[in-house]
């Protein structure tokens, strides 16, 4: 698992791979596939976050269109409710203010293994942008009220923040 973490780290989620983070743990790649399946699955173990997209992407999708950008918001905010996904949601986004390359490994993972994941299954057009401009939405809200505290978004009530939010993320996904 140190090994996954350093190549993240260093290589963002992007240029991190499979075969990198097992040669430098000295083993197979196919024995990483083994006991972590995808490259998305390591990254969800590597960062603490039980962000699995194979079981997040479904439960999303799940319940009307329109309703999308909504679920994702919530999916987002819950999951960072629980202490073990802040906790190293929090370190990366704040290893990103200091020049790091956390930003970029959480919001590249949420556009690509999330919202892309979302945008493909419900067939827009300039899917990887629309992904993008939700990773953003999604990023600004997560450092703003987990690592700036933000005045009172820090303490808003994740069912208003879906209701406000969620049109924003349901506007760049779809319209």
């Amino acid at each position: 698992m140190a090994a996954a973490v350093e190549e993240f780290g260093e290589r963002g989620y992007e240029g991190a791979t499979i075969r990198s983070i097992a040669e430098r743990a000295g083993v197979d790649s196919a024995l990483v596939h083994h006991y972590f399946g995808t490259k998305a699955d390591l990254f969800a173990e590597a960062a603490g976050m039980p962000l699995r997209p194979d079981v997040a992407v479904p439960a999303i999708l799940a319940g009307p269109r329109d309703e999308v950008g909504a679920r994702v918001v919530r999916f987002v905010l819950e999951s960072f409710e629980r202490d073990e996904v802040r906790r190293r949601g929090v370190m990366l986004l704040r290893a990103a203010v200091g020049g790091k390359l956390g930003a970029p490994v959480l919001v590249g993972f949420l556009s690509r293994e999330l919202l892309s994941r979302i945008a493909a299954h419900l067939d827009v057009a300039d899917g990887e942008l629309r992904a993008s401009l939700a990773a953003s939405q999604i990023g600004g809200l997560l450092m703003t009220r987990y690592v700036l505290r933000l005045g009172v978004l820090a303490d808003a009530p994740i069912d208003e923040l879906v209701a406000r939010i969620g049109p924003t993320v349901q506007r760049y996904l779809f319209e």
